[in-house]
């Protein structure tokens, strides 16, 4: 990695807008969902972007936090004994996290880059990625979610409707009332607009 130094004008300018997007508040709903998924074993992080930062920069915790999504016998990552201290390895387990969060459902806008968690360039679109697997483990209901349902909004699930063909058949009689309604029309008692024509001999 090469080292970065400071940023001027527009660099800053934009650096500056997508750090905006970090949620203090996101940050402890999702570190009380990493601990109580994982277990206290992985740690609290220091309050604060560069804490929040620190804590997942290996890959470690994240690739635990994926693992704890999967049944025993089917885990998508595997974690090593000793966190990574080589730049490479850390980077790799990261992208490791990244490739079982794709296979869970977290759909590629989603995601992160390494380099946004790594460099600390968007920890807003680390959290974006951890909020949507958080939806997606709540959404699927398969018993491996730990936490309260309530830290994250459920997705949209597809609501299949099976309708016997005699009830097809039915829906096509029927008339919108967008298209308007003609029952109960006659021209009873209706005379023409204006005065009669007036013949004068």
């Amino acid at each position: 990695m090469a080292n970065k130094g400071p940023s001027y004008g527009m660099s800053r300018e934009v650096q500056s807008k997508i750090e905006k997007k970090y949620d203090e508040e996101l940050e402890e709903r999702l570190v009380e969902w990493i601990l109580v998924q994982c277990g206290p074993d992985v740690g609290r992080p220091d309050r604060g972007r560069l804490g929040f930062q620190v804590w997942l920069k290996n890959g470690v915790i994240l690739s635990k936090l994926v693992n704890s999504l999967y049944p025993d016998g089917s885990k998508p990552v595997k974690v090593p004994e000793n966190p990574p201290s080589m730049v490479f390895k850390q980077m790799e387990q990261v992208a490791q996290f990244l490739k079982a969060a794709e296979d869970y459902g977290v759909t590629k806008t989603d995601m992160f880059q390494t380099v946004d968690l790594f460099e600390g360039k968007d920890l807003a679109a680390v959290q974006r990625t951890l909020m949507a697997l958080g939806s997606l483990a709540v959404t699927k209901n398969d018993g491996y979610y730990r936490g309260d349902p309530n830290w994250f909004m459920k997705k949209a699930q597809e609501h299949k409707r099976d309708f016997t063909e005699s009830q097809l058949q039915e829906g096509k009689h029927v008339i919108g009332l967008q298209m308007g309604s003609n029952r109960g029309a006659s021209q009873a008692g209706m005379t023409g607009y204006g005065r009669p024509r007036q013949i004068i001999s």
